[in-house]
């Protein structure tokens, strides 16, 4: 069973262990770019009206921890932050953001 809520998607938790490794400046960097993309996906998904978000319970409870600051990417609020705005989106959504981090920082 996995204890953490990425630890279900092979690509998030790749991503995040990438993230974690990353130099500061470039994590900042990054985070602020996905901030961005998560926002431009928002507004294309709003001109679909009719597709019902549920972000699921286990990233739920990541949020929730988030709010605690348990974690170690919730000591980097710029990367927090990028991650609650990521968790909104629709999971297929999330899952190849994930993915592409994934493979973009393993290259």
């Amino acid at each position: 069973m996995n204890r953490r809520w990425y630890d279900s998607n092979e690509h998030t938790e790749r991503a995040l262990s990438l993230l974690k490794d990353m130099d500061e400046v470039k994590r900042r960097s990054l985070s602020r770019d996905l901030t961005n993309v998560v926002k431009q996906i928002k507004e294309l998904r709003e001109e679909d009206e009719e597709q019902d978000v549920s972000i699921g319970i286990d990233r739920v409870l990541g949020l929730y921890k988030i709010s605690n600051s348990r974690r170690w990417y919730d000591k980097v609020s710029i990367l927090s932050y990028a991650l609650k705005t990521m968790s909104t989106l629709p999971k297929e959504d999330f899952y190849n953001i994930m993915e592409g981090l994934s493979s973009s920082l393993s290259a």
